[in-house]
């Protein structure tokens, strides 16, 4: 059914993201979101102070709401009235890929080769590795510090 074939009451019982979505598909046009919600006002015949308290609610609505999309005009449109164009191309670009040379094979494969394949893990001690600067110290209770 048309806005402009319902009467006030039934207006009423609409959201305000529903009668944007309503006049914006009858009037076949966009707007901002001030303009927008001025007419939402207007339908519903509210006064100025409602307008300025009820805007940001407003705006968030849009921009939740599915139907609607921000152009970059700063306008609202519905989004069945966009299609969106995606280019495969511009997705997938050219990627280069490098080759390793002959040398760098070579010199990966005696990478892989000095590898270990099984290294046994369970021989070592503490005394296989080097003290540093930090053995020295040793953990102290907080009772102990209150001298």
């Amino acid at each position: 059914m048309k806005l402009s074939q319902m009467t006030k009451e039934e207006i009423e019982q609409l959201s305000y993201t529903k009668i944007a979505e309503l006049y914006l598909k009858e009037n076949k046009t966009t707007l901002n979101t001030a303009s927008l919600f001025k007419v939402v006002c207007q339908l519903l015949e509210l006064d100025e102070e409602t307008y300025k308290e009820k805007m940001p609610d407003f705006f968030e609505s849009l921009t939740t709401a599915k139907e609607f999309i921000l152009l970059a005009d700063g306008n609202w449109d519905l989004k069945i009235n966009h299609k969106v164009k995606i280019d495969i191309d511009d997705i997938y670009e050219d990627e280069e890929i490098e080759v390793n040379t002959k040398e760098e094979d070579i010199e990966m494969e005696e990478m892989e080769d000095n590898i270990d394949e099984e290294e046994n893990y369970d021989d070592i001690t503490d005394d296989d590795f080097e003290e540093d600067e930090l053995s020295d110290l040793s953990i102290v209770a907080e009772e102990e510090l209150e001298d």
